[in-house]
């Protein structure tokens, strides 16, 4: 399959955070077509190891998280009606009138909206607002708490964003959950790599849980893993669209990123420095590889790397990136050219990590 392909199969599996088994099992069974030890921990994250030629050297995990966000069901209303608050970080005014999905306590995922008050019976005071997700209802065309029971939705069920998945010109493509499938989608072609040419090191090949929720489900991988040098595959904000253009300088179709400073200071104190030695490790590998390597750097961001640096000793961490626009909405765009050369950069950083790697920042 190419990575488009891929891609696409994980955008349409719905998984939001804390209930990622149905992309977990897909991610493994795409890791297992070229990895031989390939397990999901207690917690739920997909666990993939590769032999390295050198097994003394300093042992890598490069991750990039399963889930997305959504919303979970607060209250079924006695006329059918679903109230829901957020799960992860969702964008208040792209929801009235949005194709949703509600996961029941059985597993089916059903179908809803988001209904939006009648254009004709829109007061105009109310016509520029942005209506908060706590003030929306779910309508599954159930008229009573009952119907929406026997549908086995309940308070507690997640909700996402109804799988989409559209391909526009040339390589770039459109729907929900680029954020993150895009990483996993390179984890899987840096494992068909690898089967090519092992990376030097030993490399563990890692889809994660709970990022959009609260960014822990890495931490008990690495647990496991043990790492000493990680890398975070996660989305960038494309700076080429209208309203970002003189924010930030990466754009889609133009390569990878590496994303130098994260910080969350939004009752979240943390977030990640590039590490010098990985972030140099990085531009050697690019410009040998004559692929291009693109710097991103922002505020109110943060990836699983945050803690993940500080697990053990200290994991000398890098975030990697591909450009994407229009995030947490159900129609990210991303180009399939930069997730297929992020996958290759990091295959031949894991390829040139060797004896004179320095794991210390300094």
């Amino acid at each position: 399959m190419s990575s488009k392909d891929i891609l696409k199969e994980f955008m349409l599996t719905s998984a939001p955070s804390g209930y990622e088994s149905e992309m977990a099992y897909k991610l493994k069974k795409h890791l297992e077509a070229y990895c031989e030890e390939v397990t999901i921990d207690r917690a739920g994250n997909v666990i993939a190891k590769v032999p390295g030629k050198n097994p003394s050297l300093p042992r890598a995990m490069v991750f990039g998280h399963m889930d997305q966000l959504g919303f979970i069901v607060r209250k079924v209303e006695e006329d059918g009606y679903i109230q829901v608050d957020r799960l992860g970080g969702i964008p208040e005014k792209v929801l009235p009138g949005l194709a949703l999905v509600i996961r029941g306590e059985d597993g089916t995922w059903h179908p809803g909206v988001f209904g939006p008050k009648a254009h004709h019976a829109t007061p105009a005071e109310e016509k520029y607002k942005v209506d908060l997700v706590t003030s929306l209802f779910i309508d599954v065309g159930a008229t009573s708490a009952e119907e929406v029971h026997a549908m086995g939705i309940y308070v507690g069920c997640p909700v996402v964003y109804k799988p989409a998945f559209q391909e526009l010109c040339g390589t770039r493509v459109s729907g929900t959950a680029v954020d993150n499938r895009g990483a996993c989608t390179a984890l899987v072609e840096m494992a068909r790599q690898f089967k090519e040419e092992p990376p030097n090191c030993d490399v563990y090949l890692v889809g994660t849980v709970w990022e959009e929720f609260n960014l822990r489900g890495a931490m008990l991988a690495a647990r496991t893993v043990q790492p000493d040098l990680a890398i975070s595959l996660d989305v960038t904000l494309a700076g080429d669209t209208k309203d970002l253009s003189t924010k930030f300088e990466d754009k889609m179709g133009q390569g990878p990123c590496v994303h130098l400073y994260s910080f969350h200071g939004r009752g979240t104190l943390n977030g990640t420095l590039a590490h010098e030695p990985m972030f140099r490790l990085a531009k050697r590998t690019a410009q040998e590889l004559g692929k291009p390597l693109q710097r991103f750097a922002s505020v109110g961001i943060l990836t699983d790397s945050a803690y993940i640096q500080l697990e053990g000793k200290g994991v000398a961490c890098l975030e990697m990136g591909f450009p994407a626009r229009y995030t947490h909405t159900p129609v990210e765009v991303c180009d399939v050219r930069d997730i297929d050369d992020l996958a290759t950069v990091c295959v031949g950083m894991m390829r040139r990590v060797d004896e004179n790697f320095q794991v210390n920042r300094y």
